[in-house]
């Protein structure tokens, strides 16, 4: 398999490179000047602008164009991403808790919260919940890429590198800076409508389901004639469910289909907006983004024998999520004298989860129980202010740019409780509601100054040096710095490379979250696990201690190559290595346990928790490779992309067992056990690699795309048994042909995984009867293939 993917990775170098015979006269089709090469890049320096190949290091950079002919579906913008970008993966999650709602992406490989999100080059808040039962982002609370509509999108750049000296706690990944559209006039309404049609080898049958449409619409008007403007829009995101679960081996009647396994129904309602008002010398602006959810989730079916009474025929419970997100910025930009420019702003972020679950009930309330309860409420709330200077300076002879800067932000956690019903007695079943007593009121205060100096020591050699200091209230305080580089070798080829400290304090909701949800436990039987705050009573008994923040060092080196204007090059190579990791631990369970929760706090029931810790340090290295090649074609202008990314993750330490576990007769390694080393390690691909062919002209586009998706494993520990499956490399085709009737109006029609492709099949010790057939770690996903149709207009 190695063999053959090395072979394909030549092939797609090979005709990359390749000079195709212009079918036409330079001067019909000429190259365009905006290309992502020669974009100026906002994110990864303070100083001196910098272009994508002239980046210290790496940069993606995805246009408006780019991400419409991703062909998300839903109008994803986190599933664009995946589809455009082979270091960022966005697996589809089913039976998952919360992330059947929030779902979480990475970069590089690394935990969700490791990428520090900005909008407009300011700090993005994160989702309210935590993602407790997912396997990609366990135990984090992500940043909602689909809060943010593709609509909405200029363009995105994508910082491949460790950069909390610049940006802050989080950016131990890298930076998403995500550019809202700021045209003066004009405007767009679209429509997009696709659904799924795939065979489903588990049941033999070919579907169609997921159907969703997409509605967009945005305008832009000028202010005043110094260039102000206002822009924005709306978007409206209805989504169909699909069900990929298999028959029930378990079922009393063959051909019985009882799970659930698949996207739930989904209604998004976003708005967005983005100005700017020339204002007493200076500039006014201000955005925001407003997005209204309601989603469904799947949970474990209930057999007619766990309560006959009450459901002869058996019942499958339904999680319901109500998500309301809002992000506001206001701010002032100018000169002070002649030599200093100054940018203020205030960002308010918030975000409110309401949890609730459905068709279910609460058995020690009998048949007054409800089978409809409020399960509790999250939210979260983040105000950010921000001050930046920056001046020009003279060194040596040579020009330098000096930026220093403040930052304050307030940060408040809160939980509610669920209504009685769903937590008194035994709970309402497969969802336990929030109790009273484990709600959360909690808020820091964060301070940071920083300092960065950069610019050209010889005329081959930029450098840039950055320093932060962040103090945390609650986490307490840590200096990071950065010091990266480019030397132009010749003309073609330069060198790069970086080296950082990081830090990520732990979120508020990682002090904060509680709740009960449904999984698999000893032998595979479904069991209630209860996620405990480490400031809980019980989870301080059992073990658990404050959360120290995370702590990292980045290195990276890379080597850029540009022929001409036609063909470039980079390959960048990097490690990241984090100590006390913060993560939550595997299931921890037993009788004993249960007897001493409910000896000394008088609570009932309770086989099995977990919470958060510090308790593993892991090491991440990684190479991507990154190949571009444009020339005219026949009349029109071919692109072609080839990239690769390649990430190993290892745990290369833990922390044993707490003594008051052991004292209960709980073994070695109940905080990071092979669950949970096979999330931080094996979970996600440990490789993508993606090949693009994409031709304009005056009136056709045409877009074909190759992309592998590499092999993922699973493990489970069902305490008398610990299987694993390890899930070969999947290919994924899609296509897209576009035709512009007139310049202002235009139809695409696309697929996605034309090749109806699944992910290898769940062995028996795994599917659960055969119901869940297939595993959610692919970032292919489950769904099968997926046919899709646009119409815009512009006017």
């Amino acid at each position: 398999m190695i063999h053959r993917s090395r072979s394909l990775l030549a092939i797609a170098v090979v005709s990359a490179i390749w000079q195709l015979p212009a079918q036409a006269e330079e001067t019909s089709a000429r190259v365009d000047d905006d290309t992502r090469l020669g974009t100026v890049l906002v994110t990864g320096t303070r100083g001196t602008a910098r272009t994508v190949l002239d980046s210290p290091v790496p940069v993606d950079v995805l246009t408006a164009e780019d991400l419409k002919t991703a062909g998300a579906s839903g109008g994803e913008l986190g599933q664009a991403l995946q589809t455009l970008l082979p270091s960022f993966s966005f697996p589809r999650q089913s039976n998952s808790g919360g992330a059947d709602h929030v779902r979480a992406a990475q970069l590089r490989g690394m935990s969700p919260d490791q990428v520090l999100v900005l909008v407009n080059g300011k700090r993005r808040h994160t989702s309210a919940v935590v993602n407790d039962s997912s396997k990609i982002g366990r135990g984090t609370a992500p940043v909602d890429f689909n809060s943010i509509p593709i609509s909405a999108i200029k363009r995105i750049e994508v910082l491949r590198d460790g950069a909390g000296a610049q940006y802050g706690s989080d950016a131990i990944a890298g930076v998403i800076n995500i550019i809202l559209d700021d045209a003066p006039e004009g405007g767009e309404v679209s429509t997009s409508y696709g659904a799924y049609h795939t065979h489903q080898d588990a049941i033999g049958k070919t579907t169609t389901d997921g159907q969703n449409s997409v509605t967009t619409a945005k305008i832009g008007t000028r202010l005043g004639e110094e260039g102000g403007f206002i822009r924005g829009g709306t978007e409206y995101k209805d989504r169909n469910p699909t069900n990929r679960a298999g028959y029930d081996g378990f079922a009393d009647t063959p051909g019985q289909r009882n799970y659930v396994m698949g996207d739930g129904v989904a209604r998004d309602v976003n708005a967005w907006f983005n100005g700017e008002l020339p204002l007493a010398g200076g500039k006014a602006y201000s955005f925001g983004t407003y997005n209204e959810r309601h989603t469904t989730g799947a949970e474990f079916y209930r057999y007619p024998s766990e309560q006959p009474q009450f459901y002869p025929n058996g019942y499958l419970p339904q999680s319901l999520g109500d998500n309301t997100d809002i992000s506001a910025t206001a701010g002032y930009k100018g000169l002070i004298g002649d030599d200093w420019d100054f940018d203020s702003s205030v960002t308010h972020g918030r975000n409110r989860f309401e949890s609730a679950t459905r068709r279910t009930l609460n058995v020690s309330l009998g048949a007054d129980s409800p089978t409809r309860f409020d399960t509790g409420d999250y939210e979260l709330r983040q105000t950010t202010t921000n001050l930046d200077f920056s001046r020009e300076l003279r060194l040596g002879g040579r020009s330098f740019v000096l930026a220093v800067g403040g930052e304050y932000r307030y940060e408040n956690y809160l939980t509610f409780a669920g209504d009685e019903a769903s937590y008194i007695g035994s709970g309402a079943d497969g969802a336990n509601g929030l109790r009273p007593s484990e709600e959360s009121d909690l808020d820091r205060n964060v301070f940071g100054t920083y300092a960065e100096l950069s610019g050209d020591l010889t005329d081959r050699f930029f450098v840039d040096a950055a320093t932060r200091w962040e103090h945390y209230d609650d986490a307490g305080s840590k200096l990071t710095g950065k010091l990266s580089g480019r030397y132009k070798l010749t003309d073609q080829w330069a060198l790069r490379g970086a080296v950082s400290n990081n830090f990520r304090a732990p979120s508020l909701a990682q002090s904060g979250f509680q709740n009960t949800t449904s999984n698999f436990g000893d032998g595979g039987t479904l069991t209630d696990i209860r996620v405990l705050s480490v400031n809980d009573p019980i989870a301080r008994a059992l073990g658990a201690e404050k959360l120290d923040p995370e702590t990292s060092k980045n290195f990276s080196l890379g080597l850029t190559f540009q022929l001409n204007e036609r063909f470039d090059a980079s390959l960048d190579v990097f490690r990241i290595d984090v100590k006390d990791r913060i993560t939550l631990s595997q299931r921890i369970g037993s009788d004993a346990l249960e007897s001493y929760i409910n000896d000394n706090f008088g609570v009932p029931g309770v086989h099995d928790v977990n919470f958060f810790t510090n308790a593993a340090d892991t090491s991440t290295d990684g190479a991507e490779l990154v190949l571009n090649y444009h020339q005219p074609f026949y009349d029109g202008q071919l692109g072609l992309t080839t990239a690769y990314t390649y990430n190993h993750t290892k745990v290369t330490s833990t922390k044993g067992t707490p003594s008051q576990l052991t004292a209960l007769g709980i073994g070695n390694d109940a905080l990071v056990g092979v669950e949970e080393r096979n999330t931080l390690t094996d979970a996600a691909p440990k490789d993508r690699f993606v090949f693009s062919a994409n031709w304009t002209s005056e009136h056709w586009g045409l877009l074909g795309r190759l992309t592998r998706q590499g092999e993922t494993t699973r493990v489970f520990d069902f305490g008398d048994s610990q299987p694993e499956q390890t899930y070969g490399a999947v290919w994924q085709l899609d296509a897209e042909v576009t035709y512009k009737f007139t310049p202002k109006f235009s139809i695409a029609l696309g697929g996605n995984n034309l090749t109806d492709n699944y992910p290898e099949r769940s062995g028996s010790a795994i599917n659960y009867g055969g119901n869940l057939p297939y595993d959610v770690l692919s970032p292919i996903g489950t769904n099968g293939a997926y046919y899709y149709a646009t119409a815009t207009y512009g006017f």
